[in-house]
């Protein structure tokens, strides 16, 4: 797919916008695990997803990350957009979650894009979705036990997950001794059977129970 078919308010632009979008948008393409922005750097430019996708987080002192969300082709990067509105370097690191290929829009260029009120829509659309899944993983965090969060995870990765605990620690903003030890507690319980980077769940209702 085109940058254009992703993202159709492209082609709401005026046409002198759209040729300085091919002119001057930085095209990439980078391989799984490239840290494309991180923290305290200053801000290169909005992006446009073609393939692949983007892992956005947030470090801790020790090393931990928090999954804050992911930006997938047709989507956009909500941190990177208020970096831009504020002038402000990045708060937050974002990694190429696989070999993706995307296009950077340079602030000048993106600034005179939200002059047209399509793409000023477009943007503020994706602050109010952001915010709404942000605020969702706020409750996660701070209501929910990190048993039930598991067991939900697990609920939504199908009967057969090829995974390793590490994954889903990450995944959960938590470490993978805590995991490990939950997981060894619902394969007692009769819930799941752990192979090697293998979890197969034998018992939905009960994971579901578990998971409120």
């Amino acid at each position: 797919m085109t940058f254009a078919e992703l993202y159709p308010v492209l082609g709401h632009l005026p046409a002198a916008l759209q040729a300085r979008f091919a002119a001057e948008a930085q095209q990439m393409r980078v391989p799984a695990g490239t840290v494309l922005f991180d923290e305290r750097q200053p801000c290169q430019g909005f992006p446009f997803v073609l393939s692949g996708g983007i892992r956005v987080v947030k470090l801790a002192a020790n090393g931990r990350e928090l999954p804050l969300y992911k930006v997938m082709p047709g989507e956009s990067c909500i941190i990177t957009s208020s970096c831009l509105l504020g002038r402000q370097d990045y708060n937050a690191r974002g990694v190429a979650a696989l070999e993706t290929t995307l296009a950077l829009l340079p602030r000048q260029l993106f600034e005179e894009m939200l002059g047209e009120p399509d793409f000023r829509g477009f943007v503020f659309q994706l602050f109010a979705e952001r915010i709404a899944e942000l605020m969702q993983l706020v409750e996660e965090v701070a209501f929910r036990k990190l048993d039930q969060r598991l067991a939900n995870l697990l609920l939504g990765k199908g009967r057969q997950l090829q995974v390793t605990h590490q994954q889903l620690a990450d995944e959960l903003g938590s470490v993978r001794e805590m995991v490990s030890r939950l997981l060894k507690g619902f394969a007692e319980q009769g819930l799941v059977r752990l192979g090697r980077e293998q979890v197969e769940i034998l018992d939905p209702a009960g994971l579901r129970k578990i998971a409120g």
